[in-house]
């Protein structure tokens, strides 16, 4: 089988690899694949991966999910495959989350699913969880997908078929790489969404802009607006003025309470919307729980 032909077969069969993700079957259709342990390891054997895409952890979804495991145990193992360094210990291929929090509930032992797989499977593994949970800021998606390209001669096509999105994904994830620094850190904040991000890649100054978009609560379409005026003209005329300090200060005040970002904008006639920026499921978990109660 030649290297096209084993890229285009891991795209079925990663799934499949890892489990508890949606992994499709022969007709192509989505199903769910269980996850069974395949033993328990103490867990100071098992060591994070240097090369998992995923390098932010918030420390509230941590404490959440550390909280979690102390009253009711690790509900899903972590994925892990034999130390290339040493034979006796393991490599986090899926779920360091879920290690991290493990370690700080304090627990000696950890549920472990074995895989014995070479460490472009292992990136594609860590990326192709992390996507399909939507654990991935796009900063770290976009980095991840250039480590295939740099590291194991991937294509843009390849990505698309190996992760199940499309080449048009690929390459606008791609393309945040060429922000600055600064605006990369808004984007791992989750101050900036991707879409705002796409707005800025042609912007002429995409920093002003960008601190802009989180002062003021901009929407993607008013960024859009922004980045496509040029520097003579005056799109202030058409956006939001400076926001009411009293609004400044609520959101500020809903941010200490919830532990994220709202946004609150109103109209003329006194309406208006807010939006809470959520970095995890464990968050959104947290605002559906305070809703209903």
């Amino acid at each position: 089988m030649n290297e096209d032909q084993s890229k285009k077969r891991l795209g079925r069969g990663l799934a499949a690899l890892i489990g508890d993700i949606e992994a499709p079957d022969e007709s192509g259709q989505a199903v769910a694949v269980a996850m069974t342990s395949d033993k328990q390891v103490p867990i100071e054997l098992v060591s994070r991966n240097p090369h998992n895409p995923r390098r932010s952890f918030a420390e509230e979804s941590l404490e959440e999910l550390a909280q979690s495991i102390r009253e009711h145990g690790l509900m899903q193992p972590v994925v892990v495959r034999p130390s290339p360094v040493n034979p006796q210990h393991y490599e986090l291929i899926a779920g360091e989350r879920r290690w991290r929090a493990a370690q700080r509930a304090g627990l000696t032992r950890i549920a472990v699913v074995i895989r014995d797989v070479d460490d472009r499977t292992a990136l594609e593994l860590a990326i192709i969880e992390n996507v399909q949970r939507a654990d991935l800021n796009p900063v770290e998606e976009a980095l991840g997908y250039q480590q295939l390209i740099d590291d194991h001669s991937y294509t843009q096509v390849d990505l698309a078929q190996v992760i199940g999105k499309s080449r048009s994904h690929v390459a606008n994830t791609l393309r945040l790489l060429k922000l600055p620094a600064a605006v990369q850190q808004f984007l791992n904040e989750g101050a900036l969404s991707a879409g705002h991000a796409r707005c800025l890649i042609t912007a002429p100054d995409p920093v002003h802009l960008a601190k802009r978009i989180v002062q003021e609560g901009l929407s993607v379409r008013q960024a859009e607006v922004l980045a496509a005026e040029k520097p003579d003209e005056k799109a202030e005329k058409r956006l939001p003025q400076e926001k009411d300090p009293n609004i400044k200060a609520l959101e500020q005040t809903l941010l200490d309470k919830l532990g994220m970002q709202v946004v609150i904008q109103y109209g003329n006639k006194g309406g208006g919307d807010i939006r809470i920026r959520y970095k995890s499921l464990e968050q959104l978990d947290n605002i559906c729980r305070r809703l209903q109660n």
